[in-house]
């Protein structure tokens, strides 16, 4: 496999492509456990029915872990919605029925989000007072087994050039409350800096849904503490200011 056309570089991985072959490397240190999670993930979410790039195999390229997955020619929905500003709005309706669509299905065989979320809370080093609040108030959230991307924004959408959507990076992919990923994507588009899409966005998904907006806030909390381990210094702080377990009671 050549290694020499990059296309992407994101947190502690690096993607290439190799002809029709898109290679995700992870860098070193990268957990043997996360990489084979994150390509069952895919593998079953391919069986579902939802656009996915297919799985080719995993493998170790120069000791580090590797992805192969089918290469998608096309752009994310994050360049169009740079390069076509006045279409802005029409991408994030497409972001919702995308979102909406892929909530439809479910997944027995995923991770269960409830289980994923106490987890993080539980590494958050936040104070004993706070997780234990977090994760009370966690457990009284209604239970579902829709499938969550855990990361669904504009950068892990690529249309192809015919026009067709592809979902990428499921790396945190759970069965659970769909409202939980809908605030985690509402969180991410505030860690982005863009606060009118995110405050679009909550809005159209709530009306497409008809899922009340108070029902969605109230997941807020639970979802940036547990974004909290995974966030760098600057998004720490602005997920801290969500960590409040009082508001949107």
């Amino acid at each position: 496999m050549k290694l020499d056309r990059v296309i992407a570089v994101r947190n502690k991985k690096t993607i290439y492509r190799d002809g029709d072959k898109c290679i995700k490397v992870f860098h070193d240190g990268f957990s043997k456990a996360d990489v084979l999670n994150e390509a069952l993930n895919q593998a079953r979410i391919e069986t579902t029915g939802i656009n996915v790039p297919k799985v080719l195999e995993v493998t170790t390229i120069d000791g580090k872990w590797a992805i192969v997955s089918e290469y998608i020619s096309g752009k994310t929905l994050s360049q169009l919605m740079t390069e076509n500003e006045d279409k802005k709005d029409e991408y994030i309706e497409l972001l919702v029925d995308l979102q909406m669509d892929i909530q439809k299905h479910s997944c027995s065989l995923l991770n269960k989000l409830k289980d994923k979320m106490n987890i993080h809370i539980c590494q958050s080093k936040l104070s004993a007072t706070t997780r234990y609040d977090l994760h009370t108030r966690l457990e009284g959230m209604p239970k579902h087994t829709k499938i969550c991307h855990g990361d669904f924004n504009p950068t892990n959408i690529i249309i192809s050039d015919d026009g067709t959507p592809y979902i990428v990076d499921w790396s945190h992919a759970t069965q659970g409350n769909a409202s939980a990923d809908v605030a985690r994507t509402y969180l991410a588009l505030c860690l982005d800096g863009d606060t009118e899409s995110a405050e679009k966005y909550l809005d159209l998904f709530c009306e497409k849904s008809k899922t009340e907006k108070h029902y969605v806030q109230r997941w807020m909390p639970i979802v940036a503490a547990s974004q909290i381990v995974r966030g760098n210094e600057k998004e720490r702080e602005l997920l801290l200011s969500w960590v409040n377990v009082v508001d949107y009671e």
